[in-house]
């Protein structure tokens, strides 16, 4: 792990939201980059899909750390990395990929917590920490998505963060109201994850939202355009899905 990566990544938690386009392969993370993005996140679902595995603790932890190691060596900014679960059963195992991942060049890492009992997460969240002191460790809390509510996401949130984590990531809301009261309390960088239909990053950051991130969505966005494009070609023998294309010397001299 570089110390000034990690140093700049943690700092980029701090005044404007830090915007993030999640990328999941060497090309995406490059473009992102060139447009302007002052750090790369990669997108667990994504980077499962790209590689032939389902989202969801499917895919096999050396394939998703070798995905990483290839964005973090082609890109000059700070790469954080979405680790799923920690592809690991154990805490001990946690620790291992974490350790592995700053290795590949990560500084920073978000690790979800499902339906695990808050304990467990804990001790996992503890054991990821155990990784090293400088990268950043973002707790995702998956309340909204498996039915919880704003009183047992903060009490996960304190709980996390007295484990060692930076900061809590919480998918699934964009209700203004609700992440008001989730930023006031949550003694931490907020992060939530964003799409069509939610509020404009300048009302995220009003409210005080300290990351955000488009999560899997571009990804989604660009299988798309492979099936929309194939349906037309095969059923109507026209092209117009293609049109807007990103421009192909271009994207050589992005990856050269």
């Amino acid at each position: 792990m570089t110390t000034g990566k990690a140093a700049l990544f943690r700092a980029l938690h701090t005044g404007d939201p830090l915007l993030l386009a999640n990328s999941w392969d060497v090309a995406s993370a490059r473009i992102a980059e060139a447009a302007g993005a002052l750090a790369i996140a990669t997108t667990s679902a994504g980077v499962a899909w790209s590689l032939g595995a389902p989202d969801g603790d499917r895919l096999d932890r050396d394939s998703a750390l070798a995905l990483i190691a290839r964005i973090a060596a082609a890109v000059e900014v700070p790469v954080t990395a979405d680790l799923e679960s920690g592809y690991a059963g154990t805490p001990d195992g946690v620790t291992e990929t974490v350790s592995r991942a700053l290795e590949a060049g990560a500084v920073g890492i978000n690790l979800e917590d499902g339906t695990r009992p808050v304990d467990d997460q804990c001790a996992r969240i503890a054991a990821a920490r155990k990784a090293g002191d400088e990268f950043f460790l973002n707790a995702r809390i998956d309340t909204f998505l498996t039915g919880g509510d704003l009183e047992s996401t903060l009490e996960r949130a304190a709980a996390y963060l007295a484990a060692g984590a930076d900061g809590v990531f919480v998918p699934g809301i964009v209700a203004p109201e609700t992440v008001s009261a989730l930023v006031k309390g949550v003694a931490a960088p907020v992060n939530v994850m964003v799409g069509p239909g939610a509020p404009p990053v300048a009302e995220l950051a009003a409210l005080g939202v300290a990351r955000i991130s488009l999560g899997a969505a571009i990804s989604q966005a660009a299988y798309a355009v492979v099936h929309r494009s194939t349906r037309e070609l095969l059923t109507g023998g026209t092209y117009t899905a293609l049109a807007g294309s990103f421009d192909y010397g271009e994207l050589n001299r992005l990856l050269s």
